[in-house]
């Protein structure tokens, strides 16, 4: 998002609902101007801690946003937000910046870890401007799509990619010439999977929203030509070039 002052807007939107919303914001020092934030309910979860992550590029990019909850039962929620160095100069050129921020989370996932205990509840989002194969996200964020790797492992952790799935039904979060792309990704410690685990995922509700009003086209695309540019004016409608993505956590 742009800025705070913008969730703060959203969050008065929501006022109808009768919800405690708050907000957890990070002003960065990218250069585009693009912060991460969470809106979250405070009668649910209690705000610990917020930390930012640099990720050292040579210019300015988007910080890790990490925010320590806990909820109303005691147990703790670690949550992540990204946002990586997009594509813009080609996907190889760019991609060493990915894998910079990519290092990055997985050095903090084990920091968390180590803070938190070993089967700590990490949930990671955001727009990590790759797909679930993608170099920086299998080999180094350490995301795969085998449970079982991500229970059993003994050496660096691994966060398990609830998108597969998903993309195994042709779906995507981002397109560009009409081919879906599934950059916007969650991705779970193992602390979130485990049988035994006191916060699940519900896998069956990982959704990527695809809400009648963000579509164009015969496709039925994201509303991604809506931005203002010196060829042609604002679009009252809004625009939204990335689907959003959703899922249900679960205390058991």
């Amino acid at each position: 998002m742009e800025n705070k002052p913008v969730m703060d807007l959203l969050v008065n939107s929501l006022s109808p609902l009768g919800r405690n919303y708050k907000v957890a914001h990070h002003d960065t020092s990218d250069k585009r101007g693009i912060d991460v934030a969470f809106i979250y309910d405070s009668d649910k979860f209690e705000f610990e801690r917020q930390f930012f992550h640099v990720v050292l590029k040579r210019t300015a990019t988007r910080d890790l946003f990490q925010v320590n909850f806990k909820c109303v039962s005691g147990r703790d929620l670690v949550l992540v937000g990204n946002h990586w160095p997009s594509r813009r100069g080609g996907e190889l050129f760019t991609e060493p910046y990915r894998i910079i921020a990519a290092e990055t989370l997985s050095y903090w996932h084990e920091r968390i870890l180590e803070e938190k205990g070993k089967d700590a509840a990490i949930l990671i989002m955001g727009d990590f401007n790759d797909e679930p194969h993608s170099r920086s996200m299998t080999q180094y964020a350490l995301s795969t799509n085998s449970k079982t790797k991500v229970i059993k492992t003994t050496t660096a952790p691994r966060l398990y990619n609830l998108m597969w799935p998903l993309m195994g039904k042709g779906l995507g979060t981002f397109y560009y010439d009409n081919f879906p792309h599934m950059f916007d990704q969650f991705l779970v410690s193992k602390g979130l999977i485990k049988a035994d685990a006191s916060i699940k995922i519900k896998p069956d509700l990982v959704k990527v929203e695809r809400f009648p009003e963000m579509m164009e086209g015969a496709y039925k695309v994201p509303r991604q030509f809506g931005r203002p540019s010196a060829k042609k004016s604002y679009n009252e409608k809004g625009f939204s070039d990335h689907f959003p993505i959703s899922l249900v956590l679960e205390e058991v």
